[in-house]
């Protein structure tokens, strides 16, 4: 029903910034929560942000506020994660997902992910 397709990643030195997209086909993803989590090598997968459908409603992950934001755009179906001044220790792949609330616990459809590395 729903593809989504993350973008955006790469390999970066620790102080920049990245902007992940998250690009939705097959359906309109204006009535999804999307959520954004990580996961490294060895770890569990980790919540990073979600954005309710109409964007007024946001989560960010307490170790990474006032560093990360998200964003959605519905004309272009695709949803952001911005992430500045970027560490070593936000290496890992990032994935969007359509979800029913803003946990991000409950989701319907899930994208591949996307590499990124933070390089010292």
């Amino acid at each position: 029903q729903v593809q989504l397709v993350e973008s955006g990643g790469g390999l970066v030195q620790a102080g920049d910034s990245l902007r992940l997209s998250c690009a939705a086909s097959g359906r309109p993803i204006d009535t999804y929560v999307v959520a954004w989590s990580r996961q490294a090598p060895g770890k569990d997968r980790e919540f990073v942000a979600s954005i309710s459908a109409r964007g007024r409603n946001m989560r960010i992950a307490d170790s990474l506020k006032g560093r990360f934001a998200v964003s959605r755009d519905s004309t272009k179906n695709t949803a952001y994660l911005q992430m500045n001044s970027l560490k070593p220790e936000d290496t890992a792949v990032y994935y969007c997902a359509a979800c029913s609330d803003l946990s991000g616990r409950h989701c319907q459809y899930w994208g591949q992910g996307t590499q990124v590395t933070v390089s010292s």
